[in-house]
């Protein structure tokens, strides 16, 4: 076996069109394999993979505006992750701070976790955010979700005491069911 070859066997690069399928795959695999407990079946079941594709087409061929980017990690030729990144502005209150950058979305085939490409979407998108003008980055984590708050952590994110509940279903006596998720940021 060559030491090195003409092609990378691993890489990160823009998504294009055609990719969407790929990444609604892997995002509803990744939420399957890590939130069905905490999301509750019924709710996962109610995921329409079309339905997400064609947010995820729109999501390439149409972002919502400058700074709206979508970045796939690819084994060869083959989309295994996805993450998605948006600017977010300076607050009113301070016009003159700069920007920060909201990743909105980071996924990888469960079967290809732990092999790095979920740091190289995370380096890639803090690179584009960084590009934009971004000083600070954030994410959401879901409560229980204790291996993205392990990676987020050993890559220098952590909780900065905001919080948000979400309505995730309803559960079989008729009431709500909802979920925490804790935001991490990070200088960068």
């Amino acid at each position: 076996m060559p030491l090195f070859t003409d092609n990378a066997d691993v890489s990160v690069r823009p998504a294009v069109p055609g990719d969407e399928e790929a990444i609604a795959r892997i995002q509803i695999a990744a939420w399957r394999a890590s939130h069905a407990e905490v999301l509750g079946e019924g709710a996962l079941d109610l995921l329409d993979q079309a339905a997400v594709q064609a947010q995820w087409a729109a999501a390439v061929v149409t972002p919502p505006g400058a700074g709206f980017r979508v970045l796939v990690a690819c084994d060869g030729p083959t989309v295994v992750g996805v993450v998605s990144v948006a600017p977010v502005p300076a607050p009113e209150d301070r016009p003159f701070d700069a920007p920060g950058g909201a990743i909105l979305a980071l996924e990888v085939e469960p079967a290809q976790q732990r092999v790095g490409h979920g740091s190289r979407l995370l380096a890639a998108a803090v690179d584009t955010l960084r590009e934009d003008g971004a000083d600070q980055v954030h994410t959401w984590v879901l409560d229980g979700d204790d291996a993205r708050a392990q990676f987020l952590s050993s890559a220098g994110l952590g909780p900065d005491d905001v919080v948000r509940e979400l309505i995730s279903g309803r559960m079989p006596d008729g009431s709500t069911r909802t979920v925490t998720e804790h935001r991490w940021s990070a200088s960068i």
